[in-house]
């Protein structure tokens, strides 16, 4: 009889991947701080990648107060001297760094890639791209989900297609304001004002802006193409703010969904859920889960934010988003495929205020990633 004691397995390598070139770069940085000081560092060996704003990959430091806000400041990943990338040696996945003029230098092998950017080039299906085709597990949904969630008129489209009711809107592109702003004065003085002018393809509401007349239009339109030639323009709708987490089934069961949240702003100098209010003004909103709602409308907002989970082919995590009016009509506003993911962010608020907590959130994710085979599925 041996009296050996059992070898203790190896900790799972979890690149950690944050910041970006959107102008989500420093939201992606705050997430990435909430994960590390979060994650089970005795079953997961975490390596921070930062992506820096020109979209150099660099090795950075995992000390949670550099990617922290700061009073005033807002983190940010600095280019540097040695170029990350993931490589495909030897049948697995390889962390590999680059110098000019010299070897490149192996740094072990990668199990699973947590890709906390938000935004293009990040949550857009572009990041998700590069690592299927190098055969490499990743927490959340896959290309054509995370491009369909990062897109505003696409997803419509979808929920459309799927029977969700989707609120009155249009899209712009760039030929139509360049050719004919005329024409697109016309068609949003047709859905009635006040109206949001959205770019289509941003998110933490970057470049949004409220528009109560014709004569406030075209500044909002080049607010907003600041941050994408691509506009959504929505009629505003009276309602309340009802938020849902979505979280991947295992195996072939179907998507589980918190209890809903309802978003109050408490700060009278947002007139709505703006950067600002989500990230640097602590205090301007509220969550209230679960929402005041009676329990039929509960059940009726859940089951509808499964089935926009599925209309886009979500994997992992998505936050759907609603309004609620008056009349109990529950309108479908947006799917976030990479939602804030700090432990004051709604997302895993709906979640701890369900029963599952943000150090087994984040577990539960990974898990869900690394046991989700590769290639099309």
């Amino acid at each position: 009889m041996s009296n050996e004691l059992p070898a203790t397995p190896a900790p799972i390598r979890v690149a950690l991947l944050f910041g970006g070139r959107s102008s989500e770069h420093a939201v992606s940085c705050v997430t990435a701080a909430g994960v590390l000081g979060a994650i089970d560092d005795s079953k997961y060996d975490v390596v921070p990648i930062g992506i820096a704003k020109n979209g150099q990959w660099v090795l950075v430091g995992n000390e949670i107060k550099n990617w922290s806000l700061t009073a005033g400041e807002l983190p940010e990943v600095k280019a540097g001297e040695r170029t990350l990338a993931l490589a495909h040696l030897r049948g697995s996945q390889q962390l590999v760094a680059s110098v000019a003029g010299e070897p490149l230098q192996e740094l072990g092998a990668v199990d699973v890639v947590f890709p906390l950017l938000h935004g293009p080039w990040g949550e857009d299906g572009t990041v998700q791209g590069v690592l299927e085709l190098g055969d490499t597990r990743y927490v959340g949904a896959g290309v054509l989900a995370s491009a369909l969630g990062m897109d505003k008129h696409f997803m419509k489209v979808v929920f459309a297609a799927a029977g969700l009711a989707v609120g009155p809107y249009i899209a712009v592109t760039d030929r139509q304001w360049s050719v004919d702003p005329e024409q697109v004065r016309q068609r949003v003085a047709a859905l009635g004002f006040p109206v949001f002018v959205k770019p289509a393809r941003a998110g933490s509401s970057m470049g949004i802006s409220r528009v109560d007349s014709l004569a406030g239009l075209d500044l909002a339109i080049a607010a907003a193409r600041e941050h994408d030639l691509k506009l959504v323009i929505e009629a505003a709708i009276v309602g309340r703010e009802i938020e849902v987490a979505v979280l991947q089934g295992r195996g072939h069961e179907g998507p589980r969904v918190s209890l809903p949240g309802e978003i109050a702003m408490v700060d009278s100098d947002h007139a709505f859920y703006d950067f600002e209010a989500k990230y640097v003004s602590g205090g301007a909103a509220s969550l209230s889960c679960p929402a005041d709602l009676p329990e039929a409308d509960l059940a009726r907002v859940r089951e509808q934010a499964a089935l926009a989970f599925d209309a886009v082919g979500a994997e992992g995590l998505s936050r759907v988003d609603f309004f609620y009016t008056a009349a109990g009509e529950v309108l479908i506003n947006e799917i976030n495929t990479m939602p804030g993911f700090t432990p004051s962010s709604m997302y895993p608020q709906m979640w701890a205020a369900t029963g599952l907590g943000y150090s087994e959130l984040i577990d539960e994710l990974l898990q869900l990633a690394l046991n989700r085979p590769v290639g099309l599925r």
